[in-house]
């Protein structure tokens, strides 16, 4: 995260950080910690996220941080004194699923909160912090290695106040300590260990430790011990280091503006950004490194946004090729679940083949976008067919009944022909026999007289030995199996078995709802039932933006069902905050812990995100109202009113001694990025300035990462691109559910318009838009037909009643912009 401010500020750090990593964990650590620094500044112009997400089956680095910190806010579980019973701990009366798989760890965990910090400082004991989130491929295996060994569990429990964090849950601790370990390692992911002082301070912190020396490599025991020793005789020094690191730290991860300071110039800082793009792109299977590759959503919106900018030039194109090229080969891949839909977490090689199997929600909802946007600028059915298929997962999986949305499954889980270890991937990969089984059937009229399973083993990619390079599966969990990949067209497969088109795809078709039938019988993975607030928002957008585009009533009711569960489940109104999550109880009953998690940056500018897509999608003003309610909590919360930008949690809690606004958008998009959009889309449909202001200073606080290493904010910069090229409003006139007005709807739902937004005058409806904007009265239907108009810069053009018309219009406003 800090990759740049940290070049200035860490190194006087740097000395003091080996010679403490020397005493504490010997000679060869000390190296490590050296080596991981010198890694630091490498390939500053990809985004910190590509070095620090959690390796995939080999060993990851555990690289060491010294860091200081003080936090002390609560996620539930406190004031409970009950002594643990043999066998479990005080983690079996959360609600989180990550805390309970540890419940009955011969560890004396603690969640986080008053009671353990209180126990650290009673006993003057130090903290080992261990953070996690429950469908972690490596968390699972420090866990069985090390959290279930007796006799590491009992040096924890007996020398240290051992605190289990769900990530998910608590994102503002999680980012505080990751940011303190990769700046200081160079590299991070999960689990991700550390150890504080009883006043919550780090000195020493890693991800995965082996549970003993393995090699060179110290154990998780070795460590302990040595952490006992120096805690007992080095203390001073290791408490004085996490001071200075955490002065350090503050300086760099600073992030202002003046008042009054403008923007970077949008057309540069587009143009980089394209440019260190294109340069980390693979052109053979799309993505942007070789491998493990990432789908990236940001950087594929990024793409399509600046083409629709650059039609008629050469970069626009580029830009549009790498977007679907992209976009196909992952669709095409392992990545991409052929049976049962949906998309896993990444791929660990460059062909978008072989899969890190978990599925995450947030994944789905930027996925399902960047889809539907691929069909709104291509025209292809295949990109469009392609987000459908995401949704039906979602809808079909990860659903709740209330209307929620659930985060994630697992990528381990047990084989089907029986064993009592889970491995990656169980419940999707197959083998050749098992393939050959179920569709044993001869097809007529194919050369050779093949059979189903002969004509769908050719298509995916099946072979008899498996379809896994053993450099893909050091560990031998895919030895022998498949992972489905599309590797010829429709039109390739049916030529060289001598059929239809039709009957291949037909066929295919049916093998694969076989097959998941096949798979309802497997063991499932685990499901992370816990419901976020900001993977909602991101889900609702999903839901809102897919079904506008496609007409699809189904779709936008479900959006519709997911807002009134935010609203009902997720919003406090006495207290006016939204929470951060909710669970399912033993009886699928949605709870609350207490007391409940607030909400942070990212789950109020995702929502709102949502609600203002959800109100395009339905034109129905409920959403548009509380979408401005949120912001206006949102700006309370978070807003910094010295250096222009929100931080990520609420900086009136005095005790957070690092105050940090994300400045990266990875996985997810920073809340940041989305919240210059939303200020944007809120200040043209209310006509407030103040958030016009906001989100310009909001971007001129950001102006250093923006114009170095604008890779890393792709979703900043098309905020950017729209404040320097401000929104229009298409307004359309006329009866919600006439069908004139509808055919004019789904014309501008059928265009990918990035830096538009879209409001409906119907007599039936309250005047509220006119009342904010009294210009929209002289707006009124021609000759009793549903009449559009683009309004720009204060002025509107002619009205327009044929739907080719408003089209023709609006792409050619996209190109006189462009030229502007």
């Amino acid at each position: 995260m800090l990759r740049l401010a940290w070049r200035q500020s860490t190194f006087k750090c740097n000395s003091v950080e080996r010679l403490l990593a020397t005493s504490v964990l010997g000679t060869e650590c000390s190296q490590q910690v050296s080596r991981c620094h010198r890694r630091r500044f490498r390939n500053t112009a990809h985004p910190p996220s590509y070095s620090s997400r959690l390796r995939h089956r080999s060993q990851p680095v555990h690289c060491f941080s010294f860091s200081s910190l003080f936090m002390s806010m609560a996620s539930g579980g406190e004031g409970s004194s009950t002594p643990t019973h043999r066998g479990t701990n005080r983690l079996a009366k959360e609600r989180s699923p990550y805390l309970l798989q540890h419940a009955h760890n011969p560890v004396d965990w603690y969640p986080w909160g008053q009671e353990a910090f209180d126990k650290a400082r009673n006993e003057d004991k130090p903290i080992f912090l261990s953070v996690g989130y429950s469908t972690c491929h490596w968390c699972h295996v420090m866990e069985r290695e090390s959290f279930e060994d007796e006799e590491i569990g009992k040096i924890l429990s007996d020398n240290f106040v051992c605190i289990k964090l769900d990530r998910e849950e608590r994102p503002d601790v999680d980012k505080v300590y990751m940011t303190f370990i990769q700046a200081t390692s160079g590299s991070g992911g999960w689990p991700m260990s550390v150890w504080l002082t009883p006043d919550l301070r780090p000195f020493i912190g890693g991800t995965y430790f082996p549970p003993r020396d393995h090699g060179r490599r110290p154990g998780l025991k070795t460590v302990l011990m040595r952490i006992i020793d120096q805690w007992t005789n080095n203390r001073s020094a290791l408490e004085s280091n996490g001071n200075k690191i955490l002065e350090a730290l503050k300086k760099g991860t600073a992030i202002a503006a003046d008042a009054g300071t403008s923007p970077p110039f949008a057309p540069d800082v587009t143009k980089r950004c394209f440019q260190q793009l294109a340069n980390s792109y693979e052109e053979e299977y799309g993505g942007f490194r070789d491998s493990p590759k990432f789908p990236s959503p940001v950087n594929l919106m990024f793409l399509m946004s600046y083409w629709c900018m650059n039609r008629s030039t050469s970069e626009g194109v580029e830009a549009l090729q790498m977007a679907l090229h992209t976009l196909r080969m992952m669709a095409l891949g392992g990545i991409h679940d052929h049976v049962s839909q949906g998309f896993h977490r990444y791929s660990t090689d460059s062909s978008w083949h072989v899969p890190h199997f978990e599925k995450m929600l947030y994944d789905q909802a930027q996925l399902a976008v960047a889809y539907i946007t691929a069909s709104q600028v291509s025209g292809e059915q295949f990109y469009a067919d392609v987000a459908k298929d995401i949704l039906c997962y979602v809808s079909r999986d990860l659903s709740d009944k209330s209307g929620g949305f659930y985060s994630a499954e697992d990528a381990d889980s047990l084989p089907h022909c029986g064993g009592t270890e889970k491995r990656e991937g169980a419940f999707c990969i197959w083998t050749a026999s098992e393939v050959r089984e179920l569709l044993p059937d001869v097809v007529e009229g194919t050369a050779g007289s093949a059979t189903q399973a002969d004509i769908f083993m050719h298509h995916y990619g099946v072979k008899e030995q498996g379809n896994v390079s053993p450099e893909q599966d050091p560990h031998g969990e895919l030895q022998g199996q498949n992972v489905l990949i599309v590797r010829y067209s429709l039109e390739l497969t049916a030529a060289n078995f001598g059929v239809s088109i039709e009957e291949v795809t037909n066929l295919l078709a049916s093998a694969r709802a076989k097959m998941a039938e096949i798979r309802k019988s497997r063991p499932r993975p685990h499901l992370d039932t816990k419901m976020l607030a900001s993977w909602n928002g991101l889900m609702l957008s999903a839901y809102a933006r897919v079904g506008a585009v496609l007409g699809d009533k189904a779709l936008l009711e479900r959006a519709v069902q997911a807002a009134n569960f935010l609203q009902e489940h997720m919003w406090d109104p006495e207290q006016q905050t939204l929470l951060r999550s909710c669970y399912l109880g033993d009886d699928m009953e949605l709870q609350q812990i207490s007391p409940p998690i607030s909400g942070f940056l990212d789950d109020y500018a995702f929502i709102i995100c949502g609600l203002l897509d959800l109100h395009e999608a339905t034109l129905q003003t409920e959403w548009l109202r509380w979408a401005e309610e949120l912001q206006l909590r949102q700006d309370k919360l978070f807003w910094d009113d010295e250096g222009g930008g929100y931080f990520c949690s609420d900086p009136s809690d005095f005790t957070v001694l690092l105050r940090l606004k994300e400045d990266q958008d990875g996985a997810e998009p920073s809340a940041n990025s989305v919240s210059a959009f939303n200020l944007l889309r809120l200040s043209e449909y209310t006509g407030k300035q103040e958030w016009l202001q906001k989100s310009e200073r909001l971007l001129a606080a950001f102006t250093d990462r923006l114009t170095k290493v604008p890779i890393a904010l792709p979703e900043m910069v098309r905020a950017l691109m729209a404040q320097h090229y401000t929104l229009k409003k298409i307004v359309i006139c006329g009866k919600r559910d006439s069908p004139d007005t509808v055919t004019l709807l789904a014309t501008v739902n059928s265009l990918f318009l990035p830096h538009k937004v879209l409001m409906l005058i119907d007599g039936d409806e309250d005047s509220s838009l006119q009342q904010r904007h009294p210009a929209l009265y002289s707006i009124t239907q021609q000759d009793g037909v549903a009449t559009a108009y683009i309004c720009h810069n204060f002025t509107c053009s002619l009205p327009v009643t044929d739907p080719q018309e408003l089209r023709r219009l609006l792409l050619d406003e996209t190109s006189k912009r462009q030229a502007e």
